[in-house]
């Protein structure tokens, strides 16, 4: 499968690893090919702009900083993520610091992120996915608890069982919380994966969904 990646930063090139681990054609897009040649060349992957990371994928993946993503969704053309999956890793963090270590979102409890992207990209098939943990864990995460969960959304079920198969080869237990709403009560999770983090250091942790 051909996965093309709209990033260049640490997310971009850890999940481009593991599609290149899986055995995928990666392509990472930047606003210039040039900024991630050099890494694509390390990791036997190829390098483009946005536009020709999103014309390459079968599979799009959007693993930009949340206050760039609709206008990367813009360069990257409308029409050339119609009708493919986009696995939307982006979380609405605003440029104002954490408040007592708690991050500052843009968005609204009744708005999210993904659903401006939707509007934006309406024949997209939008997948919420790998934006509750840090890159660290984004592929095989290895916790003593076995498989942590990745909570998905989004509102194509064509294009959310494509990602459930991508993430069970990741590594994850998945649940799905529905239609792109549903990236309302997920953005938050960032927030809280975080807490820990940002006052005490602490990353290396993922969420578990507890089933009876």
């Amino acid at each position: 499968m051909k996965i093309g990646i709209l990033g260049s930063g640490d997310v971009a090139k850890t999940l481009g690893k593991g599609f290149l681990a899986n055995g995928d054609e990666v392509m990472l897009g930047s606003r210039e090919a040039s900024k991630v040649a050099g890494w694509a060349d390390h990791a036997q992957a190829s390098a483009g702009t946005f536009g020709e990371a999103a014309a390459f994928g079968d599979v799009v993946v959007l693993a930009v900083k949340g206050t760039v993503a609709v206008d990367v969704v813009k360069l990257a053309g409308v029409a050339a993520l119609a009708g493919k999956t986009v696995l939307d890793a982006t979380n609405p963090i605003a440029e104002a610091p954490p408040v007592n270590g708690i991050l500052l979102f843009f968005t609204g409890p009744n708005d999210s992120l993904m659903e401006r992207l939707q509007a934006t990209a309406p024949d997209a098939h939008f997948v919420k996915a790998f934006s509750c943990v840090g890159n660290g864990f984004m592929v095989k995460p290895d916790l003593p608890g076995g498989p942590p969960t990745m909570f998905i959304c989004g509102n194509d079920d064509g294009a959310k069982a494509e990602a459930r198969s991508i993430l069970v080869a990741f590594g994850w237990d998945v649940e799905d919380l529905g239609k792109v709403e549903g990236a309302r009560a997920i953005a938050p999770l960032c927030q809280l994966w975080c807490a820990p983090g940002l006052p005490r250091n602490q990353w290396t942790h993922a969420f578990k969904l507890l089933r009876r």
